[in-house]
């Protein structure tokens, strides 16, 4: 069975148009990425939209359709089911540290070091402060010239009653 038009659209969306496992988007890759089986249909996984991951080419590669076989082989982070920050922390070099035994195994398999992948967090992390800086100089001009035109109106407003 073939994942539908309509499904496939649902998890693009759903993911916001970036890898659910690495965060690199559409934009980033300059087209489309892939629809992963979290549970791998040769495991018995179904075409179901909550067993569907959006995932870029190489994290869709090196999970390939790996599946805990027993309980107590290491699983791969399901975006599906719990927050990233649940399991991984990001530095701001790019890099991602793993808080649970889940993310050490992931971050492993899925190879989410890989040094273009610091580089993206990086550089995502630096545009980031980079736009809160604007951000914050923007308010601090416009706070200026609102203090500015206040000054001016007393100015305005002594000069008469003097």
């Amino acid at each position: 069975m073939s994942i539908s038009p309509e499904t496939r659209a649902h998890v693009r969306v759903r993911a916001n148009f970036a890898c659910e496992y690495c965060g690199v988007s559409e934009r980033d890759t300059g087209g489309d990425l892939t629809v992963d089986h979290y549970q791998p249909r040769t495991a018995g996984g179904s075409d179901d939209a909550e067993n569907l991951v959006y995932a870029c080419h190489r994290c869709n590669l090196y999970k390939s359709d790996y599946w805990a076989i027993d309980e107590n082989a290491p699983r791969i982070w399901n975006p599906r089911s719990s927050p990233p920050d649940e399991h991984f922390w990001l530095s701001n070099n790019g890099r991602i540290y793993a808080l649970t035994e889940t993310a050490v195994f992931t971050i492993r398999r899925l190879r989410l070091n890989r040094v273009p992948l610091q580089t993206h967090r990086r550089r995502t992390l630096e545009q980031t402060a980079e736009r809160a800086m604007f951000e914050q100089t923007r308010q601090v001009v416009e706070m200026l010239a609102r203090t500015g035109e206040q000054q001016h109106r007393l100015l305005e407003e002594q000069q008469q009653l003097l």
